[in-house]
């Protein structure tokens, strides 16, 4: 079996078509069809559904393609362990990220790569809590950055960074006190994210807690868009207070810490837990263990 034939059945499973996945490759598309062949035969099992065009993958097809993953990672990482021996850490982090945890995530990073300057990262910074955990378990990203709301299956090692906390920005000249209960903000001119996006769940789950139900005015899927619709005056808006590190509190606008209730919700990076852990996962894992992010629970 060579690896080769591998990356042919990942790059089909990924682009979903032949001519795709071979571009991909950098090979033409007979080549790869026949590498795939040959891996079929091998393993004697069928790999991919055929017909006038891609079909999907065989069970066994999906269960070689997990495989296949943690196969090429594990080579992937021992080439990076055998290039750190001889010059340092070097090679591609991927990270898979909450977006509420992008700061977060920039903040990592940079300390990341100014300690191991050979080295580069990918992120990935719109996924749920569950996309993280299946994209590392299937060896598709080598971290991530997400909600630790329960305890993690023991294949996965979590580092704590900070909780996430809400806050109200709102216009100066919005009649609220210095706190601002739940059951209040209700009440005021909401634009918030879009009910199908994790933040705003998370957001629905506390007005729940708190017993009322918000009706927004306005729903956008951009947090850019949250600012720009509050900075006008007329609207109110709640989010975590990390994001007021990326774009800071715009003048004419206060953040008003929420109570009643007070709610925070861990955030952390989550690893495999098998070892050998590659060499860029564990630079990054020490990255997160001295990185202080604690900042990021209150408001500028």
């Amino acid at each position: 079996m060579l690896m080769r034939q591998l990356e042919y059945l990942l790059a089909v499973a990924r682009e979903e078509h032949f001519l795709r996945a071979a571009q991909s490759c950098g090979v033409s598309q007979p080549a790869l069809s026949e590498g795939i062949r040959k891996l079929e035969k091998e393993l004697n099992v069928p790999l991919i559904r055929r017909g006038n065009k891609f079909e999907g993958l065989t069970p066994e097809g999906l269960e070689v393609a997990m495989w296949a993953r943690r196969i090429l990672a594990d080579r992937d990482a021992m080439h990076d362990e055998l290039a750190a021996m001889r010059a340092g850490v070097s090679g591609q982090l991927r990270i898979g990220s909450i977006p509420t945890a992008s700061i977060a995530v920039s903040l990592l990073n940079a300390t990341f790569c100014r300690e191991h300057p050979q080295a580069r990262v990918q992120v990935v910074s719109d996924m749920n809590n569950d996309e993280v955990l299946a994209r590392l378990a299937t060896y598709e990203i080598d971290a991530g950055i997400a909600y630790i709301q329960d305890p993690l299956p023991d294949r996965f090692s979590v580092t704590p960074l900070y909780l996430e906390r809400h806050v109200l920005l709102v216009g100066d000249d919005q009649p609220v006190g210095m706190t601002v209960s739940w059951t209040q903000a209700a009440s005021l001119p909401l634009c918030l994210l879009a009910p199908h996006l994790q933040g705003r769940q998370r957001i629905d789950a506390v007005f729940a807690e708190a017993g009322v139900r918000p009706e927004p005015r306005l729903e956008t899927d951009s947090v850019a868009s949250l600012f720009a619709h509050v900075k006008t005056g007329f609207w109110a808006t709640i989010l975590p207070t990390a994001w007021l590190h990326v774009f800071g509190v715009p003048q004419g606008l206060r953040a008003v810490p929420l109570s009643e209730p007070q709610r925070a919700l861990p955030v952390g990076l989550v690893t495999l837990s098998a070892q050998p852990a590659s060499v860029l996962v564990r630079a990054m894992a020490e990255v997160a263990a001295t990185t202080d992010l604690r900042h990021l629970e209150y408001a500028l």
